[in-house]
């Protein structure tokens, strides 16, 4: 049985003074969580999320990560700052990455060898715009962006990393896959990975990250492929983000 992890990605929120609030929020009522638990945040509050979280059972991490160790690439985060704050995880290719920034499939596999190589867990993030969905190319969009980090990892490092499927048509939208629809396509993936590794097929965690919320996640949640989930708007509200790790 694979354990389920709730990641929240904070995007471009927060504040010393309101993550304080967020955070203890959380760990007065997730003294240990019967899963995963953890939060990807701006790169200013790592600092914050370190002291604030040690010794808990959450874990932190990053939302981005550069291709480069270092050197003159202003603005980029590199795998050793994300180690310096002891984080676990780092979100690359997410789709606003993808849209807003025009990262390829090629860079987000190239940042997942990056993070893998630095000892951090990339939740590596795939999905389709509505009018791919709409045109029956959901399987070959996500197939393709998960097949350019298969090609360029060893199949022993298939383990090291985490998929989360956000369909970009049910971000920050209202909209939400069903929970048949959005197992479909968490099975087209599984099966994707296990064309390069059957075990670590097994235990790979794929998360699903189209507006999970606590009163979806829980039907979301109990299909056989879908193993967490990557939340957004919903992390930034402690008593939301409880609700769906109670829910898993």
């Amino acid at each position: 049985m694979r354990r389920k992890l709730i990641a929240g990605n904070w995007k471009m929120n927060g504040s010393l003074a309101a993550n304080a609030v967020l955070l203890d929020g959380i760990k007065s009522e997730l003294s240990q969580a019967s899963c995963d638990v953890a939060v990807c945040v701006p790169s200013p509050y790592l600092a914050q999320c370190k002291s604030l979280l040690s010794g808990t059972s959450i874990k932190w991490g990053g939302q981005d990560v550069s291709v480069h160790e270092s050197g003159a690439y202003t603005g980029e985060v590199a795998a050793a700052m994300l180690n310096d704050f002891d984080c676990a995880y780092v979100i690359v290719g997410h789709s606003e990455r993808r849209s807003y920034h025009g990262e390829s499939s090629e860079l987000v596999a190239a940042k997942a060898v990056r993070a893998i190589k630095s000892g951090l867990i990339p939740i590596v993030c795939v999905g389709e715009s509505l009018e791919e969905r709409e045109a029956g190319k959901t399987e070959s969009v996500v197939g393709m962006q998960l097949d350019a980090v298969l090609s360029v990892i060893d199949a022993g490092d298939c383990s090291k990393m985490v998929i989360a499927y956000e369909p970009v048509w049910a971000i920050g939208t209202g909209k939400t896959a069903t929970p048949q629809m959005a197992q479909d396509v968490h099975a087209v993936l599984r099966a994707r990975v296990a064309s390069k590794s059957a075990s670590a097929a097994e235990t790979i965690q794929i998360l699903y990250g189209g507006s999970m919320k606590p009163d979806n996640a829980k039907e979301l949640l109990a299909m056989q492929d879908i193993d967490g989930g990557l939340i957004g708007g919903a992390a930034l509200k402690a008593a939301d983000f409880l609700a769906i790790i109670r829910s898993a």
